[in-house]
């Protein structure tokens, strides 16, 4: 699948400036296993004495989650890498399996092909529980986590959220409305941070999804997960992260029950789940001290 989908017969938004600006600094990448392929997208150089970046993005998504901090991270020196999950993006289904934990062997045989171990790994939503699992199944891979609105705490009775379908809507502008709506509902906070590049982002990103039948976020594996993990653990939310709400509280006590090193638990004012987009300056101040302690 090509990295620019035609808008004129997908019926979508054209995507923003920044991405075409981006896309044309990285390196693309593809790494195999099992014969599927995943793509992978870098900026920067590796320094001496440092390690690469690794950054999976959030269900029905892809490397553009963190299409507003690439710039920032690239300032400070950061090599990055950037995979589209499998199933999502560019990226071919996993072999076997539909949910997280069947990336876990495929990412990892990417991160050797690519010679990223060991690595910094961080992860958003959906790819913070999967960087979780891969970091308590391969420990030596991961010399340290940060974790940006993970799921899977085991600390919500039940969904937070609800989301509308739009897949079965014929006309582009109302499905233009469902995608706003669910950016609302689940995403962002502030309103008026749905503008058209969010919906860009979000619309080319979810029309690729293939993997509908994701379970493992409404478990409790990422507290299975944390408990096994030696290296160091940061943990960041927008303080209305709708997956949480009024459980934030509690989220913050279970990673500190359950995580051997937290490193720290950071909650940032003003931005809801997508909060390295809603937040991207807030989100880069908060980050760096993390990743240089």
């Amino acid at each position: 699948m090509s990295d620019v989908l035609d808008t004129r017969t997908a019926g979508l938004l054209p995507l923003p400036a920044l991405y075409e600006t981006l896309l044309a600094q990285a390196t693309r990448r593809t790494t195999v296993f099992e014969g599927q392929t995943v793509v992978w997208h870098s900026w920067g150089e590796r320094r001496p004495g440092t390690l690469p970046l690794v950054m999976l993005h959030g269900g029905s998504g892809s490397w553009t989650h963190w299409i507003r901090n690439i710039d920032a991270l690239l300032a400070q020196g950061y090599e990055l890498w950037l995979p589209d999950l499998p199933g999502f993006g560019d990226s071919d289904p996993p072999a076997v399996g539909t949910d997280a934990d069947a990336m876990l062997a495929p990412l990892h045989a990417g991160m050797a092909q690519l010679d990223l171990l060991p690595c910094q790994l961080m992860g958003f939503s959906f790819g913070g529980m999967t960087a979780a699992m891969l970091t308590a199944a391969y420990p030596q891979a991961v010399e340290r986590l940060v974790l940006v609105g993970a799921p899977a705490m085991g600390v919500v009775p039940e969904k937070q959220f609800s989301l509308k379908g739009w897949r079965h809507l014929s006309d582009p502008a109302e499905q233009l409305e469902m995608h706003r709506y669910n950016l609302g509902a689940l995403m962002l906070w502030d309103a008026a941070k749905i503008d058209d590049q969010a919906l860009a982002v979000h619309q080319h990103n979810v029309v690729r999804d293939r993997l509908p039948r994701r379970r493992l976020a409404n478990t409790d594996i990422l507290a299975q997960s944390l408990p096994q993990i030696a290296c160091p653990v940061a943990a960041i939310y927008g303080v209305y992260d709708a997956l949480y709400k009024s459980y934030m509280p509690a989220l913050e006590h279970q990673y500190r029950a359950v995580t051997p090193h937290l490193q720290a638990f950071v909650r940032l004012p003003d931005s809801g789940h997508w909060v390295q987009y809603e937040q991207p300056e807030a989100f880069i101040a908060t980050l760096l001290p993390l990743l240089s302690s």
